[in-house]
């Protein structure tokens, strides 16, 4: 009976073209490196959520709206002092608008343009990570499912044990390697919710910073004099 199987082995594998059985080599060894991997991109993202989530906490201005009224209103020294150590896309570009506001509204809309195109990816920092793990982390875990399969099914084909050993061996290995579809799943889903969290306030940090632009462009060209050309008149 063993010689039997030993020459039912021998024919199956010359049958196998020589690639297949160099990949079968490499698909047959252990899945548990892709757990992990997971395990190291989940704790590199989670640094990153935390990261991400103290920045843009120290860096924002909590009473936008009050400073764009006085903004509207002229009062720019008042506007001055209370950013005065802030840090942060709304107080760079009012501290920077402010200092061009000499030169009149249409440099300093330049200004404001030139001041949020060069703070955004500094807010936009790290978030392309956290996207392309959320999107591609359940393939990662797949490709450990396949490969634990592939090995299950590989140890049934050469056991020589029957009957219910044969399904113990084959369903724990299986549930094995659908571990690595869960974890997969796991590290996706944090980094798609803190990826798509970050995108909304960095969207309405640049809303509020346009709208201080605005606010004090307005106060600008109200002020400017009656007769000066390029009002608009």
């Amino acid at each position: 009976m063993p010689s039997t199987f030993l020459f039912a082995q021998l024919a199956q594998s010359e049958q196998v073209g020589w690639l297949s059985r160099k990949l079968l080599g490499v698909t047959l060894t252990s899945a548990e490196w892709v757990l992990w991997l997971l395990v190291v991109l989940s704790v590199l993202s989670i640094a990153l959520m935390l990261e991400r989530a103290v920045y843009f906490s120290t860096h924002r201005l909590a009473d936008s709206e009050a400073l764009a009224v006085k903004l509207a209103r002229g009062e720019f020294e008042a506007v001055r002092s209370a950013i005065q150590g802030k840090k942060g896309m709304e107080a760079a570009v009012i501290r920077e608008a402010l200092a061009s506001s000499a030169q009149g509204a249409d440099t300093v809309e330049q200004v404001i343009a030139s001041t949020v195109a060069r703070e955004r990816p500094q807010y936009e920092r790290y978030l392309s990570f956290l996207g392309t793990l959320g999107n591609n982390a359940p393939f990662i875990g797949l490709f450990g499912t396949v490969l634990g399969i592939i090995k299950a099914f590989h140890d049934l084909g050469t056991a020589s044990v029957k009957g219910a050993a044969i399904q113990e061996t084959v369903m724990a290995g299986i549930s094995e390697a659908l571990v690595a579809t869960a974890v997969g799943l796991a590290v996706a889903i944090p980094a798609v919710v803190a990826f798509n969290v970050f995108n909304r306030q960095l969207k309405t940090l640049t809303s509020r910073t346009t709208s201080l632009g605005h606010a004090l462009v307005g106060s600008l060209r109200a002020q400017r004099p009656a007769g000066t050309p390029g009002e608009g008149r």
